[in-house]
């Protein structure tokens, strides 16, 4: 708010009093618009303090005015001219002595017939208007373990409170940091200007508007000796004959002042112990003279009994420095540079509002340190109260400087984010608007732009829009690098308070001119794809698939920290369909880029895992995409199992065929991968003629082995064994005796017999089971065998021509026309039954009519053989 403003209630308040003021007459009004009083100070509180501004450039001030008529009651117009005379004086003192824990003059002393003014810093009153409220009941100081903070007395009664009290509550820290701040303004004075105040009291003490306290009073001044300070001058005691007005206040005076007539530095120190007292006595001091020598006197000789009384009510780490104050001796008082040096003031808050006071005189190097390091470290043990009223002023004059600004950002930042929306909007808001349109350094606007989104979550909505996001704008267009790169970390940062519209319309188009313009550059590449992957929500499909895609597809994969973050994108466009990466330009566009960093050697295991989860998450959409795609289309995908029986489907051992059995041969299965599954089709579909022919079922415990029997004495166990190709037996023809219509059996080239000799092999290569081969690949053959020695009726072999085993096979009627021959020769065997003759025929080997079967038998054979030859042309 314009000072201008503050104080427009002044020149209202002033049409409705009394139309001359005292001070309208005074030239000061050139300068300053003067306000209301607030406060007094000085000598028996005889300047009256009233608010003002500067006209020039409406800065906020105090004006100081002095009223000559109020030294008129004292009679005497060479008294009433020493007043003016001294107050004159004094004013400059001020001027001279500069220190910033001295009052600031503004503009020095103004003169008029009827009153002396001059201006000053802002204050808000005197230690003396405290401490007379403190003392009226209004406040009390807390207790000793807490540093006596005042408090609101809550049975108080305000009758007899004096006009000049003043309502003002302190902090402990507060009375930490004044009492420091006046010790080192008298260390300025006795060590730098030689001078001896001789005058420190609570009316001489001002607390400005930052809440620091500043010494002023320099009515009664005296030079210091100049070969020792501390060695005592002569001065004029307090004396009843002179006015008050023009003397010292009596009760905080030194012994030695009243006594030998006598003061030196150490004289300010028992004063200051003296006000250190009051402080933390409810504003009472411990000698109440009432202006009266004699009381003085006498209560000086209890003064230590009243500083023992008072001590428990002082902070522990101040009663020893106070007790040694308050001595009588001044040699066993301490001096305001050992002051400083006490326990009490080792606080880094106070040590921070100290260095804050002086900041002006250091050099930007400093400032900066200060600002960035020191201060932003003890705001947090700074009351909130000395933020608004100590630190954002100064704050506030240092954003002006450009010079410094970056750092003075930091702390201010920093308050920013602590302070309540009213606080942010009443008292910072204003300053930093003007910052966000100023000229900045690069520093500075990359410190805003960094912290962007603390200062939007206090800023509101309609100056969003037209104070902070033009400076974005602004920044994403800069040609810095450094902004570039800040302005790309605030989009991702305050991305909450981005609506769609600014997203699509201002940042997208804006981010791809950065990311056109700093391909190269692998930090802005990782900020522009970090803001792509954050406002990928905000965005509509197509500009996604127009924009967002190819700028993704263009990214230069060699660092695996943008892989990372590109692979990441995808992970997210993945989750839905509403980011429209589809099947085809995962497999046509996105995987054939990602593919190859598949063996990047910079990639790290958990970076490699990342990647190859993306990867086969589109695989498996592609997968699922494409599947449900051909169902529709009533198709198949391929797959190699379809492919594997083929083989065995057309190959000749799944070739179907009658059954073909050779007489007179016993067959077991041997024992191989296929024989368990050719026995159980055996057992179950031989039937009974067939276990006729082989000699029993196939749970005969000679079912498990392969004989070759006496018929082929010269055959060889290799002959047994299974030889490929197979060979498909088919059924025989009654044109061609002997035959079969496919060529009959093949014959067998056996290696041990001479190119000329061929020797027969009869292979059938499926078992008798039905007509149908086995799958499986080791077929068992079945080969002739002479060695049946049983004689069968001529019933017998009809019944075996004729039966299912024997039906349509011209071999087996020639076999069985050989055997028929022979049964007439026997009629005991020939009674024998079927199964009879197979179990029979072992033991009649030696017989006659045995022999004479062997003979027919295999000449039978022969004729067979001779017939198979021919067949198969070998």
């Amino acid at each position: 708010m314009p000072a201008a403003t503050m104080f427009s209630k002044f020149k209202s308040a002033t049409t409705s009093a009394p139309p001359q003021n005292p001070y309208d007459n005074n030239p000061i009004t050139q300068y300053f618009e003067i306000g209301k009083q607030i406060a007094c100070a000085g000598p028996e509180l005889i300047w009256k303090i009233h608010e003002g501004y500067r006209k020039t450039d409406g800065k906020e001030c105090s004006i100081f005015v002095f009223e000559k008529r109020t030294a008129e009651k004292l009679h005497k117009p060479k008294r009433k001219e020493t007043v003016t005379e001294i107050l004159r004086a004094s004013v400059k003192q001020l001027e001279r002595f500069r220190h910033p824990k001295i009052l600031q003059i503004m503009h020095t002393v103004e003169e008029s017939s009827e009153t002396l003014s001059f201006a000053t810093e802002p204050v808000i009153a005197s230690l003396a208007n405290i401490l007379a409220y403190q003392e009226s009941g209004g406040t009390i100081t807390g207790p000793p373990s807490t540093g006596a903070s005042g408090q609101h007395c809550p049975n108080s009664v305000a009758t007899n409170r004096p006009a000049h009290a003043k309502e003002y509550t302190f902090l402990d820290i507060e009375l930490k940091y004044g009492i420091l701040q006046i010790t080192e303004a008298l260390s300025f004075l006795h060590y730098s200007g030689q001078v001896i105040h001789k005058n420190v009291c609570p009316s001489s003490i001002l607390i400005t508007k930052k809440g620091t306290w500043k010494l002023a009073g320099f009515e009664f001044t005296e030079r210091t000796n100049e070969t020792d300070a501390t060695d005592p001058v002569p001065c004029q005691p307090w004396s009843t004959r002179a006015s008050k007005l023009v003397q010292p206040n009596l009760d905080y005076m030194a012994p030695e002042i009243q006594i030998n007539s006598s003061c030196s530095i150490l004289s300010d120190m028992f004063s200051l112990g003296m006000v250190v007292c009051a402080i933390f006595n409810h504003g009472r001091s411990l000698i109440q003279s009432g202006n009266s020598t004699s009381t003085y006197l006498k209560q000086m000789e209890m003064l230590d009994e009243a500083v023992h009384n008072i001590l428990p009510r002082i902070p522990i780490p101040l009663q020893e420095a106070t007790t040694r104050l308050l001595k009588k001796s001044p040699g066993a008082r301490p001096t305001a540079q050992l002051l400083t040096l006490i326990k009490y003031f080792s606080d880094p808050a106070v040590q921070a509002l100290q260095f804050l006071d002086v900041i002006n005189m250091k050099d930007p190097t400093q400032k900066t340190h200060y600002y960035r390091s020191t201060l932003r470290e003890v705001l947090p043990f700074i009351p909130r109260k000395l933020w608004w009223q100590h630190i954002w002023p100064n704050l506030q004059q240092e954003m002006r400087a450009d010079e410094v600004l970056a750092a003075v950002l930091q702390p201010a930042l920093t308050l920013v984010q602590e302070s309540s929306n009213t606080e942010y909007e009443a008292i910072i808001l204003p300053t930093f608007k003007t910052v966000f349109v100023a000229p900045k350094s690069i520093q500075a606007t990359v410190a805003l732009l960094e912290n962007l989104h603390i200062i939007l979550e206090k800023t509101p909505r309609d100056d969003i829009r037209t104070e902070v996001l033009p400076l974005l704008f602004n920044a994403l267009e800069s040609t810095t690098i450094q902004v570039q790169s800040a302005a790309l970390v605030a989009v991702t940062n305050v991305y909450d308070y981005l609506d769609d519209i600014t997203i699509k319309k201002l940042v997208l188009p804006k981010l791809k001119s950065v990311f056109e313009k700093n391909q190269s550059d692998l930090k802005i590449m990782g900020n522009v794809l970090q803001c792509v992957e954050r406002t990928l929500d905000k965005l509509d499909k197509s500009q996604i698939i127009d924009e967002v895609l190819p700028l993704l597809l263009e990214v230069r994969l060699t660092d695996p920290d943008i892989v990372v973050r590109v692979v990441n994108i995808y992970r997210i466009m993945l989750c839905d369909k509403k980011y429209g990466l589809t099947v085809n330009i995962m497999a046509t566009k996105v995987m054939p880029t990602l593919l190859p960093q598949t063996v990047n050697p910079s990639l790290n295991l958990e970076q490699f895992m990342i990647l190859l989860e993306v990867l086969q998450e589109m695989l498996d959409q592609i997968d699922r995409q494409q599947r449900n795609k051909l169902k529709l289309d009533n198709l198949s995908l391929p797959s190699p199992d379809r492919h594997r029986p083929l083989r065995h489907q057309f190959s000749s051992d799944n070739m179907n065929a009658q059954q073909f059995n050779i007489p007179n041969l016993r067959i077991d299965q041997r024992k191989t991968s296929s024989a368990e599954d050719m026995a159980r089709k055996n057992s179950t579909g031989s039937g009974a003629l067939g276990s006729w022919w082989f000699g029993g079922s196939p749970s005969s415990p000679d079912s498990n082995f392969l004989r070759v029997v006496n018929a082929f004495p010269n055959r060889r166990l290799s002959d047994n064994t299974l030889m490929t190709p197979k060979i498909r037996i088919a059924p025989s023809c009654a044109s061609s005796p002997g035959g079969t219509p496919g060529g009959g059996l093949p014959i067998r080239r056996h290696s041990s017999i001479g190119p000329q000799e061929r020797r027969g092999s009869n292979i059938n290569l499926s078992p008798p089971t039905g007509g149908s081969m086995p799958n499986t690949s080791s077929s068992v053959p079945f080969l002739l065998s002479s060695s049946m020695q049983s004689i069968r009726s001529r019933r017998t072999s009809t019944v075996l021509s004729s039966g299912p085993l024997g039906s349509g096979s011209g071999l087996l009627q020639q076999l069985g026309s050989g055997m028929s021959t022979v049964v007439k020769q026997s009629s005991k065997i020939s009674n024998l039954k079927p199964l009879e003759l197979l179990s029979y025929a072992p033991a009649s080997r030696n017989t006659s009519a045995t022999s004479s079967f062997q003979r027919s038998f295999q000449k039978s054979q022969k004729k067979a053989i001779k017939n198979l030859r021919k067949s198969f042309k070998l």
